[in-house]
């Protein structure tokens, strides 16, 4: 069996070799996309991004990914602010989002310093995108903003800095992760290793 085939979208804010490299090490055949048609074919889909969410977004749009995002149904994976656009807006600069998730991004609140930059503890509830992970993952943050959903449901892990703020959400097959996996480590390989392990039990 072919191993999955995974699209990292190249939006111009993204940190693509090190997200490749993670993938690969799990698993993975990657794409790097620079158009919707590279989607097709794909058995998932990386959305990375750093920077502020409105160039971000402007990157999506420019390269003509928003409407298939929108529409794709596979799993998805937002990383950093790639995960922050997942959601209907941001208060950083007022920009909208994908709107495939319910909820804002906002500063994160009481923190002692901003940006929150290094290693810092999960606190996750059972979800596969953990499996085998320790029930305290140490992950690598580089963020002063994080999602606040409108529902809690979706929320699969917290970490503190300061006051608490959403760390991981799962909306169905959208998945968003507000550290960096690819450089987290042993923990961050694993949580790539079972986004790509979605990716293969996903419902066509």
């Amino acid at each position: 069996m072919a191993p999955p085939l995974i699209a990292v979208i190249d939006h111009g804010a993204g940190n693509l070799v090190s997200i490749g490299r993670g993938l690969q090490r799990a698993g993975a055949d990657v794409r790097i996309a620079s158009h919707p048609d590279e989607l097709e074919g794909a058995d998932g889909v990386v959305l990375p991004g750093v920077g502020a969410t409105a160039t971000v977004m402007a990157g999506i749009r420019s390269a003509g990914f928003e409407t298939a995002l929108r529409e794709w149904t596979l799993p998805l994976l937002g990383i950093c602010v790639g995960m922050q656009v997942l959601f209907d807006r941001s208060s950083e600069d007022g920009a909208r989002g994908l709107g495939l998730i319910a909820g804002r991004v906002e500063p994160l609140a009481d923190a002692p310093h901003l940006p929150h930059i290094g290693w810092n503890e999960l606190s996750t509830v059972p979800d596969p995108l953990f499996d085998g992970l320790p029930p305290r993952p140490e992950v690598y943050f580089v963020h002063s903003f994080a999602p606040v959903p409108t529902s809690s449901d979706v929320v699969i892990a917290r970490a503190t800095h300061g006051g608490e703020f959403v760390a991981a959400v799962r909306h169905g097959n959208t998945i968003g992760t507000q550290f960096h996996p690819e450089r987290s480590g042993e923990a961050g390989l694993s949580i790539l290793d079972n986004f790509v392990t979605a990716t293969v039990r996903a419902p066509a």
